[in-house]
């Protein structure tokens, strides 16, 4: 195992408080100082910056900080492990941090990944207005590219950038939605559960603008631009319009085809701005990347993200009817790895797809079984060092600290902090992952769908948001059992042949 992923930060494993601020300050540096720095955003668990120049991180130096789990560099992006709670407040640090480049800096941008401010670009970019829009709408510099970066990971890496900021409001919503469902079925509070309806609704119904401004924020458009031609899949008046034969419907091609729209719309922008005299750019880009988008959009996009959509549903469906069992075992045992890359947040456009189409997605039970295979692991490491106390004290403090993360379904601290530095554990918990997840895949087999109403949260955190169509009490079991099946295969395969005591001195003696 390379020495890249052996250590954890002992310091936030073991629960001591990090200060935000210091963490930030001292991250910095260490990815290129603001200049090098050119987005800023987080998820669950991770701080996510995308680079000018990704060979001017240090990341050893980033690996030693204290609050640091671990780090994920690859193409142009560096993800920064810090933790649930945490990840935050560091990130608000952060932006601040390089929201106010140092006099003089070059490339700095500002941390939502909006245009530079012209104060902070070199005199040579600085212009009219509308070349200031032109800045925004470039395309990313050479420098961004790091070598040996596939397509396949740009493409998905780009994706998740698209979709990461919308996690907290897809699972407020949804926690509203299961409650709300709640009250209804058991008559209490008639008079606030429409309220509480529209409350939850609401984004869903409008998540298509959204996605399409961030998606040309991502792709270098603007976004504002992004979001008004994505919110035609959305709107009421596409039901008057015909397409291949066809009367649209409003929300039509969901996520994906507000994805699609918002690609559109920011190629017509970038192609208007090099063709467009300046001194019409301000009127002409904007109404002509509206309408020739906004066209495309109805007469092709809608019609084709749909056929796309339904077919994702579809073949969700029949993947876990007809194959269940061995569906739910790929699944569940190769998340961990997806989670490890930073990889999974690229299936969030398809959760939310089944979500719009069903109320929920099939596919998020499954995938937490993987947590629970972690879980599993961890505990049986935690079992076997019990004995001795000078090899394992400082193992048994950090499992003892990320365990309840991991029992919520946040699993980096145990990942970056106990079974991927041993080695074999971390294979031994992807097993426990594939059990749970053929144990949730047979239930469907036999007709029983286990989904969640949202996304974002896993392990017993999903417990709020389940959904099916056996009613709760049903559900909550068949999860419950593979979460019970995740813990105890992860577990006994851990300490079985786990490897634990050799791997944890084999460490100890790398380190020392």
């Amino acid at each position: 195992m390379p020495r890249s992923v052996r250590r954890a930060a002992e310091p936030h494993a073991r629960g001591v408080p990090i200060d935000a601020s210091s963490t930030a300050a001292a991250i910095l540096p260490l990815v290129g100082g603001p200049a090098n720095v050119t987005s800023v955003a987080h998820c669950m668990t991770r701080l996510r910056l995308r680079l000018a120049d990704p060979s001017r991180v240090d990341g050893e130096a980033l690996r030693e900080l204290p609050g640091v789990l671990g780090i994920v560099a690859d193409d142009d992006t560096c993800q920064v492990v810090l933790g649930p709670g945490v990840v935050a407040r560091v990130t608000a640090e952060f932006e601040r941090l390089t929201a106010t480049p140092e006099p003089g800096a070059q490339g700095a941008v500002a941390p939502d990944g909006a245009a530079p401010d012209p104060a902070t670009v070199a005199p040579a970019a600085q212009g009219s207005a509308a070349q200031g829009s032109a800045v925004q709408g470039a395309e990313p510099p050479p420098a961004r590219t790091a070598r040996g970066a596939t397509p396949l990971k740009a493409v998905l890496r780009r994706l998740a950038a698209v979709f990461v900021p919308l996690i907290p409001a897809l699972i407020g919503c949804g926690i509203l939605a299961g409650l709300n469902g709640l009250l209804v079925n058991t008559g209490l509070l008639p008079g606030l559960t429409p309220a509480l309806a529209a409350v939850a609704a609401a984004f869903m119904a409008l998540i298509a603008v959204f996605v399409g401004h961030n998606t040309a924020k991502e792709f270098g458009g603007t976004p504002i631009l992004g979001g008004a031609v994505a919110a035609i899949v959305v709107y009421p008046g596409v039901a008057k319009v015909t397409a291949f034969g066809v009367t649209l419907s409003p929300g039509q091609g969901g996520v994906l085809g507000a994805l699609a729209a918002a690609l559109l719309a920011t190629y017509v922008e970038k192609t208007c701005r090099g063709r467009v005299p300046e001194t019409l750019d301000v009127l002409l880009t904007p109404a002509l990347t509206v309408l020739v988008a906004g066209l495309g959009t109805l007469y092709g996009i809608m019609y084709v993200a749909g056929a796309v959509s339904t077919a994702i549903g579809t073949a969700a469906n029949w993947l876990l009817a007809t194959t269940g069992a061995f569906a739910g075992l790929v699944l569940g045992g190769l998340f961990l790895p997806l989670v490890m890359l930073g990889l999974h947040q690229a299936l969030i456009p398809i959760h939310t797809t089944l979500i719009e189409q069903q109320g929920y997605t099939v596919l998020l039970p499954v995938l937490a079984m993987a947590g629970a295979g972690q879980v599993g692991a961890a505990v049986a490491v935690y079992v076997r060092l019990r004995h001795d106390v000078s090899l394992g004290a400082s193992l048994r403090t950090t499992i003892r600290s990320a365990l309840p993360a991991g029992l919520l379904g946040v699993g980096e601290p145990l990942i970056y902090g106990v079974s991927l530095p041993l080695g074999r554990p971390f294979l031994t918990a992807c097993t426990g992952g594939a059990a749970g997840g053929a144990f949730v895949g047979f239930f469907a087999m036999l007709g029983d769908k286990v989904g969640a109403s949202a996304i974002g949260p896993s392990g017993w955190a999903l417990f709020p948001l389940l959904a099916g169509n056996r009613g709760l009490g049903m559900t909550a079991a068949i999860y419950a059992g593979g979460l019970v099946t995740g813990y105890a295969v992860g577990f006994a395969a851990t300490y079985a042949f786990g490897g634990v005591t050799a791997a944890v001195a084999a460490q100890r003696a790398h380190s020392s």
